[in-house]
C-alpha cells in the first residue's frame, strides 16, 4: 500500500455514552466527491449526530506499483479500461480489518439486483455496510467474487459508480432513527407502503389559478388521511403501472385496493 492509505474519515470521535452507529465504508478512486454529500443535509447532520460513521477509502492507495495503477486493457482486445482485481481486494481486505463487525460487501453495477425500498429498508438495519463504487469500462469479473451482493440503481449508464453509492447511503442513512425530524416522515414517502406519496401543498391557498383541495383545510384528520390514500393509489395507477399492479397483487384480499376506474380528480390532472 502506498503512503497515505485509508482515505479521510467524515466523522467525529464517539461520544462515551453513544449508541454504536450504523457504519458505511466507501470504496472509490474519487473520495473528493464524497465531501459535500458527508456534511450537507441530512447525511451531513446525521455524521454530525453520530448516527452514522462514513469512511472514504482510495482504491488506488492499494496499487502493486510506484504508479498508482489500478486499471488495464482488457483480454481479448476492446475499448476502455478494467479496473483490477488485486487493489480492489487488498482494499476490501484493509477496511474490513479496521471494525470487528463483518462489512456487507455490495457492488454498485448495471448488472446488479435493482434497487427498491424495501432493499433500501434491510440495509438500513444492518450494523456496516461497505459499498464498491467502480470506474473505467467495468470491473475484472473476479471482482464480483469479493461481494455479498450486486446492486444496480437503474438501467442507464454513467461514469462511475459514485452517485450510485450515494444514492445507496443516502437512502439508508435517512432510515435510521434520529436521522429525520419526524420518525413518521418516512412511513408517508413514496414506495414505503408501495404507493407513490400523495399531493402535497403549502401557503398560499390559491396561487396562479390554482387552489389548495379544501380537504386539506377542513381540520378532519380522517377524511385528509383517506383523500391522500385515494389520491397515492391513483398517481400510482397513473405514473407507475408496474407498482400499482404489484400493490394490487399485496392487498388482494382487501376490499379498498384500487381505484382502476372511472374519472381522475381535476387536481391530480393538472398538477405534477
Amino acid at each position: 500500500m502506498r503512503a497515505g492509505g485509508i482515505g479521510p474519515s467524515v466523522r467525529m470521535p464517539l461520544r462515551a455514552d453513544a449508541v454504536m452507529a450504523l457504519r458505511i465504508d466507501i470504496l472509490t478512486l474519487f473520495v473528493e466527491m464524497f465531501d459535500a454529500f458527508c456534511s450537507t443535509s441530512i447525511v451531513g447532520r446525521s455524521v454530525e449526530r453520530d448516527l452514522v460513521d462514513v469512511q472514504r477509502t482510495n482504491i488506488r492507495d492499494f496499487a502493486t506499483d510506484s504508479y498508482g495503477t489500478v486499471d488495464d486493457a482488457p483480454f481479448g482486445g476492446g475499448v476502455g479500461m478494467v479496473m483490477m482485481y488485486q487493489p480492489v481486494c487488498d482494499a476490501v481486505a484493509h477496511v474490513q480489518s479496521r471494525h470487528p463487525t463483518p462489512g456487507e460487501v455490495i457492488l454498485l453495477s448495471p448488472q446488479g439486483a435493482p434497487l427498491k425500498q424495501a432493499t433500501v429498508e434491510e440495509l438500513a438495519g444492518k450494523d456496516r455496510l461497505i459499498l464498491i463504487a467502480g470506474h473505467y469500462e467495468g470491473f475484472d469479473e473476479r471482482i464480483r467474487t469479493l461481494a455479498d451482493r450486486e446492486i444496480s440503481i437503474g438501467d442507464f449508464v454513467m461514469s462511475g459508480g459514485e452517485i450510485a453509492a450515494m444514492a445507496l447511503a443516502d437512502a439508508v442513512i435517512r432510515l435510521q432513527p434520529g436521522a429525520l425530524g419526524k420518525d413518521e416522515s418516512t412511513h408517508e414517502e413514496s414506495f414505503s407502503a408501495g404507493l407513490l406519496e400523495y399531493p402535497h401543498y403549502t401557503r398560499p391557498r390559491e396561487i396562479a389559478g390554482m387552489s389548495v383541495p379544501d380537504v386539506l383545510l377542513s381540520g378532519d384528520h380522517a377524511r385528509i388521511a383517506a383523500w391522500r390514500l385515494e389520491q397515492a393509489k391513483l398517481r400510482t395507477q397513473q405514473r407507475r403501472p408496474d407498482l400499482w399492479q404489484q400493490y394490487k397483487q399485496q392487498h388482494s384480499n382487501q376490499r379498498d385496493v384500487a381505484p382502476d376506474e372511472g374519472d381522475t380528480p381535476p387536481q391530480e390532472q393538472d398538477r405534477e
